[in-house]
């Protein structure tokens, strides 16, 4: 298989072997979206100016992926797991096969317009400390809405998309923001590494947040850059308001909490995060979905040794103290949560 990738070149162009040492590597995760990888790999292969490779990770699908992709897009590196190993675990396989100085994440529903990869690599600034960046995340239906404008964190320890449901008028400022939406980002591999990747025990949801915070406690900052458009279908693999999104979303949030909280915050929001949990049963047990959310609370309840060991290491060697964090950490969730979740059930209810 063949990586590489550049500007204005079709797929039928390419030459087998051109870029024997990339920038950037391209790595798309998939579990049984065969019917999205055709934009989207097409979308890859026209990004203007840089040399990149596309490695794309099937998480064991059952659809045919493998095979379309290897005759359909010959200058793609397919990994092939034999079990699915979620987000998380998927882009760790990617990342370990990556050649390229920077590793760009994307997901198999998003399209990138051809000026994706060069916007992001003009957000890269690692002497001001701007190492990890993400994308203006538009919808498929309509790239006049925000899907995500990166990533948010609340001190009672939830986590949320800046602008989620918003007009795009909102979001067009590069800006620092706490951390990257997984969806379409960028870093540094060597960040990557240093940070371990991905927490594989959260499988999928909340591990963006997760990496991002421990990126934050080694004093790395994330930037949102705007003019990085990508449009996506959204939540195409785990569903909008699935009982899978429930349980992931639920347990991790609780890992996130436990194992990247400095003490002294851990102590100041406490209280406002069992009030946040007492507030996610309430709206769960009205929708029906109290036993996804009870499940999740358990798991996580069970993981929990696990965690803290985690958290031993992560505040052992992070270089960021609870001060500098917590200008950076969102306050007046109830709102901003009760309208994130009235634009996804509308969404998912096809009332968008």
């Amino acid at each position: 298989m063949t990586p590489g990738v550049i500007s204005g070149r079709t797929p039928e162009e390419i030459t087998p072997g051109v870029f024997s040492e990339p920038l950037v590597s391209v790595v798309i995760v998939t579990w049984n979206g065969r019917q999205y990888l055709e934009a989207c790999l097409n979308a890859v292969a026209a990004q203007q100016g840089i040399a990149a490779e596309t490695i794309l990770v099937d998480n064991a699908s059952n659809d045919g992926t493998v095979a379309f992709v290897r005759d359909i897009f010959p200058w793609v590196r397919v990994v092939a797991l034999l079990e699915n190993r979620g987000f998380a675990g998927g882009n760790n396989a990617g990342v370990r096969e990556a050649r390229g100085r920077f590793i760009a994440l994307l997901n198999n529903d998003a399209v990138p317009e051809p000026g994706w990869l060069q916007a992001l690599l003009t957000g890269i600034d690692e002497q001001a400390g701007f190492t990890l960046v993400t994308s203006r995340i538009v919808y498929m239906h309509d790239p006049g809405v925000i899907d995500s404008a990166g990533d948010s964190l609340f001190a009672s320890g939830g986590a949320f998309k800046r602008y989620h449901g918003a007009r795009v008028d909102m979001a067009r400022e590069s800006t620092e923001v706490f951390g990257v939406c997984g969806a379409a980002c960028l870093m540094p591999r060597r960040v990557f590494d240093e940070l371990g990747g991905f927490d594989e025990d959260f499988f999928a949801s909340h591990e963006d947040v997760d990496l991002s915070y421990r990126a934050r406690l080694l004093g790395y900052r994330c930037g949102y850059v705007a003019d990085a458009v990508v449009r996506h279908h959204g939540s195409a693999t785990i569903g909008r308001i699935s009982t899978f999104a429930i349980f992931h979303g639920q347990r991790n949030l609780e890992w996130l909490y436990v194992k990247n909280t400095p003490a002294s915050l851990l102590v100041t929001t406490l209280v406002s995060h069992l009030i946040y949990v007492a507030a996610a049963a309430v709206h769960f047990a009205r929708t029906g979905a109290f036993g996804a959310f009870l499940r999740a609370k358990l798991a996580a309840l069970a993981g929990l040794p696990r965690a803290l060991r985690k958290r031993a290491q992560i505040q052992r060697t992070r270089r960021v103290d609870a001060a500098a964090l917590r200008p950076l950490l969102e306050t007046g969730w109830l709102s901003t949560k009760l309208r994130e979740k009235r634009f996804d059930a509308e969404l998912a209810g096809g009332g968008r």
